[in-house]
């Protein structure tokens, strides 16, 4: 079985085909791990370094269609993670548009005194508006609060603009990262109803196109 390095923004990723359960991950954020590749179609699995699933991962996902092109040739790929498939399309500037389908986002509410909203992006986030520098101190108090019995990925985000956020990310099963495209799109959906955000991480930016109820991701990946 073979394995390679990628990352988009700092957010790395081991993208390994087969069984990962004896492959180290170390160093990294997450396993992309192949399970089955037919022409421009793959499906994955979101490992993270503490052995928990992710239902999503949106630089994962971008990740492994990359993966798949550089293999394949092809300027598309469908993942398919859990019950979803992420189309994606390699475009002429080199970055990659991922349909990330269905956003849904909840009513703000009060956990531990903080004010959130809860956002589904297929996998769980509670994003607060303040001040991003913060996130060391809310990330790990939302993550393991029993209001999410699984869990949950945080933001904190800054409005600087209409269609431009900053954030800093505290992730599911791995802390603060650089970058996440799931939690791009729950920033930018918590903050705007519809139209293009600029996200600003540490790691760099990603933008996310709100349509419908729907949301694209655009970004980079490449080998690390």
């Amino acid at each position: 079985m073979t394995s390679s390095r990628w990352h988009a923004h700092g957010n790395v990723y081991l993208v390994h085909e087969g069984d990962s359960s004896g492959v180290d991950p170390s160093g990294t954020d997450g396993i992309v791990e192949i399970t089955r590749v037919d022409g421009d179609d793959v499906d994955v699995t979101i490992v993270n370094p503490d052995r928990s699933r992710a239902e999503m991962s949106g630089n994962g996902t971008r990740i492994a269609a990359a993966w798949l092109m550089e293999r394949t040739g092809s300027s598309v790929a469908r993942v398919h993670v859990g019950p979803r498939v992420v189309e994606v399309r390699h475009g002429d500037d080199g970055l990659y548009e991922s349909d990330l389908g269905a956003v849904e986002v909840g009513e703000p509410e009060s956990v531990a005194g903080i004010e959130l909203t809860p956002v589904s992006v297929g996998n769980p986030h509670a994003v607060v508006v303040g001040d991003p520098d913060e996130i060391a101190r809310i990330g790990p108090l939302l993550e393991t609060h029993p209001r999410f019995p699984e869990r949950t990925n945080v933001q904190v985000v800054r409005v600087d603009a209409p269609g431009e956020v900053t954030a800093r990310v505290w992730e599911r099963g791995v802390g603060e990262t650089t970058a996440s495209g799931s939690s791009a799109v729950a920033v930018a959906a918590a903050t705007h109803a519809e139209g293009e955000v600029l996200v600003h991480f540490t790691g760099g930016d990603l933008r996310v196109r709100l349509h419908g109820g729907r949301a694209t991701l655009i970004g980079p990946a490449e080998r690390a």
